[in-house]
């Protein structure tokens, strides 16, 4: 892939819509061009591919320039020079961003319709008319969340970086231990530290917990007595008074028990999360997941004999060696369980996964398009409706993940967390807190990435988390 910017600098944005089009492949060049004329700014794009060159001009007054309005002029030139030459029409149009849901949310929260947040992404970004539908959707479920959430609400995150053995997808910053797990009570014992800070200083700012979500990693790496540990410190520094939601990440079947599944439920949990990923059998073993599909169902009996009625399951659109069969019958069989939460995601080939490198029984553009269709239609006809979205980097067929749920059971914390709606505290390695602060302003603040470090470093984590606390009060 080559980039040559003629009159402006702004490589970041084409850059990004380019990759988003078409994916890293080395034989696309593109000559991105910006004429300033008294009246008016001449975008015009050059793009070579598959054997073929093309071109496209796109203008904008001169008096109306900003930089928004200069870049989606050259990303909408971009993109009118590649629908020239792709194949297919790109679903989600000129938008290359993660977020494609931040467009019409800001614009049902400034005012506008359903129809005319539809308009705009016709309009202005090109999108497809079945993405236009679930981006509407998911913000309109964002609306709906935002209105349950006052002043002073905030949301935690709590990460157990740990799993018991790698996927081939995955790209978590998470240690595999195995059978070896002597980094898990040092781990807790850090955790607790921050737990207990942390729950004072909510305590001293006036702020309230509105949801609650233990994530990784693969939390039930932890064994019943350490979750119970974790949990029962949880609710004694945290009013959870008014927590709309408590959920944990169960993530891996093989990693569940009843007597797990009855310790969270037990501890104040009400939403689990156990995903699959697929319920094909050799689809699990090419991914390095050591369970079966049997096990998904066992595990989710569990859930709720333990009590849960809020429970999600993931699935994934284009894992190794799947077929759209494949894909149909996990979904069926998944659906077929009445759980209140499908999350379905596409496969996103993710640097630092093993299956970055090997890319070994991928599936074709053509076959995830497939699966994804499918699964919005099914999914529709049977009562769910999207509530989230989101796209990542290098992801197949340049499609989405969407969390669809039943009987208005949308994951608050979720939603939340994307929109960045409020702020956002995580604790625990590898944790992300998003802080939105008194003057309007998003910042953001990592915890240490592995273990080890949280571990070595805990004195500056509850330093930082107290820094943080005086930033959200306007104190310097």
């Amino acid at each position: 892939m080559k980039l040559t910017l003629i009159g402006h600098d702004d490589q970041y944005a084409v850059e990004q819509l380019m990759m988003t089009l078409f994916g890293q492949a080395e034989e696309v060049e593109a000559i991105s061009a910006l004429h300033r004329g008294n009246t008016w700014l001449t975008a015009v794009t050059t793009l070579t591919a598959k054997g073929k060159t093309v071109t496209a001009r796109q203008r904008l007054k001169a008096d109306k320039e900003t930089v928004r309005l200069r870049r989606q002029t050259l990303q909408r030139c971009l993109y009118l020079a590649a629908v020239q030459i792709l194949p297919q029409i790109p679903a989600w149009g000129a938008l290359a961003g993660v977020r494609p849901t931040k467009l019409s949310t800001k614009h049902l929260l400034s005012g506008g319709t359903s129809e005319s947040a539809d308009n705009m992404l016709r309009d202005v970004y090109f999108v497809t008319e079945p993405r236009r539908k679930l981006a509407v959707a998911c913000s309109e479920a964002t609306v709906k969340a935002a209105k349950q959430l006052s002043e002073n609400d905030i949301s935690l995150y709590v990460g157990i970086p740990f799993c018991p053995t790698r996927c081939s997808y995955c790209s978590f910053v998470s240690r595999t231990v195995g059978k070896r797990t002597n980094l898990l009570d040092p781990y807790l014992n850090a955790l607790l530290k921050e737990i207990a800070l942390t729950g004072k200083l909510l305590a001293d700012s006036g702020k309230t917990v509105r949801t609650l979500y233990i994530g990784g990693g693969t939390p039930t790496t932890l064994s019943s007595q350490q979750l119970s540990t974790l949990m029962s410190a949880i609710r004694d520094s945290f009013d959870l008074s008014r927590c709309l939601e408590f959920t944990v990440e169960g993530g891996r079947p093989d990693t569940l028990s009843y007597e797990k599944l009855k310790t969270i439920r037990d501890h104040g949990a009400d939403r689990m999360s156990i995903n699959p990923q697929s319920m094909v059998d050799s689809v699990l073993k090419a991914c390095a997941r050591p369970h079966s599909a049997q096990d998904v169902l066992e595990a989710y009996r569990w859930a709720q004999d333990a009590g849960f009625e809020n429970i999600n399951m993931d699935l994934i659109a284009g894992l190794p060696t799947d077929t759209f069969d494949g894909f149909r019958y996990s979904l069926e069989t998944v659906a077929a369980l009445s759980c209140s939460n499908i999350t379905v995601h596409t496969l996103a080939l993710k640097k630092g996964a093993d299956l970055f490198e090997k890319r070994e029984g991928l599936s074709s553009a053509e076959e995830v398009a497939k699966m994804v269709d499918f699964a919005n239609k099914t999914l529709a006809n049977q009562g769910f409706l999207p509530y989230y979205l989101y796209r990542q980097k290098y992801m197949s067929g340049s499609f989405e993940n969407v969390g669809w749920s039943m009987n208005g059971r949308d994951c608050l914390y979720n939603i939340y967390m994307m929109e960045e709606l409020h702020t956002i505290l995580s604790l625990g390695g590898g944790g992300m807190n998003k802080v939105n602060l008194p003057d309007g302003s998003l910042q953001r603040f990592h915890n240490p990435k592995f273990p080890e470090q949280y571990i070595e470093m805990i004195d500056s984590v509850l330093e930082e988390k107290q820094s943080l606390f005086q930033l959200m009060k306007g104190s310097k």
